[in-house]
């Protein structure tokens, strides 16, 4: 029993010295040492707002335009004055319309497009494939899939669809800024990817597939690592992505006031 006590008491010294001299040390280390007064670092400057290299004409609202939020009918309205029938109405989703408009566009020149963000709707049918040389090829047949689309990129009037998009451009670049850039100019972005696009290449068929898991994929990596918005033109076929390029050289000319390079 002694012998428990005194280990007991053995234990609570050394425990107390421990405690002491770990009390020393840290008032050691929070005792303020003298040193050589240090500059404070500069504050950090706010991105500036990027130079705009595309300004749009600035237009006088005779009554004020909806809140975004509430800006579909509006909208609505605005494109059904761009047709002559109510196709675009099959082909286009109308609701959160600018959003989907801004949404796609930035990301047109991505790898990848969400596509629940698309502003149209999904073609009618499956993607058509046909097999040459023992290896799957997209069929010609597949074009005709697009027919209505680019119909109906054809049939806007290039000056109207750009002077609506002036008139609602202020919800358009609050798009812009509810997606991330506080400091960018949405128009500059849409020249930008007009460009892009227009950059896409004429692929010479038959234009071969792989099929690696469950969605087919060019067999040529060049064309694989395109963007998302070269492939859509790339897949539409030659003669469909001429007839939209002609689209966008026009809408560039009436955004810029200059003809793009060739």
């Amino acid at each position: 029993m002694r012998k428990i006590v005194w280990w007991l008491i053995l234990i609570a010294g050394v425990a107390l010295l421990i405690a002491i001299f770990y009390n020393a040390i840290q008032r050691m280390r929070l005792k303020p040492q003298p040193s050589p007064p240090v500059a404070a670092p500069p504050a950090p400057k706010l991105p500036a707002e990027a130079e705009i290299r595309f300004p749009l004409p600035q237009e006088s609202q005779e009554k004020p335009l909806p809140a975004l939020s509430e800006s579909d009918p509006a909208m609505t309205e605005a494109l059904g004055s761009l047709w002559a029938d109510h196709a675009f109405e099959q082909i286009l989703h109308l609701q959160e319309f600018i959003r989907r408009v801004v949404a796609t566009i930035d990301n047109l020149p991505r790898q990848k497009l969400p596509l629940r963000l698309m502003p149209a709707k999904p073609t009618a049918g499956k993607f058509l494939v046909t097999i040459k040389d023992n290896a799957p090829v997209i069929s010609p047949e597949n074009a005709a899939r697009y027919a209505p689309y680019v119909r109906l990129a054809e049939a806007v009037d290039s000056k109207k669809l750009v002077a609506l998009y002036v008139h609602f451009y202020p919800l358009f670049q609050q798009a812009y800024r509810d997606l991330g850039y506080p400091n960018a100019y949405f128009n500059d972005r849409l020249v930008e990817v007009i460009d892009h696009l227009l950059a896409t290449p004429e692929v010479q068929a038959p234009v071969r597939l792989v099929r690696p898991k469950v969605f087919y994929r060019f067999a040529d990596s060049g064309l694989e690592v395109r963007s998302a918005g070269q492939k859509i033109l790339m897949r539409i076929g030659n003669e469909n992505a001429a007839r939209i390029k002609v689209k966008l050289r026009e809408i560039r000319v009436e955004l810029t006031r200059e003809k793009p390079e060739p």
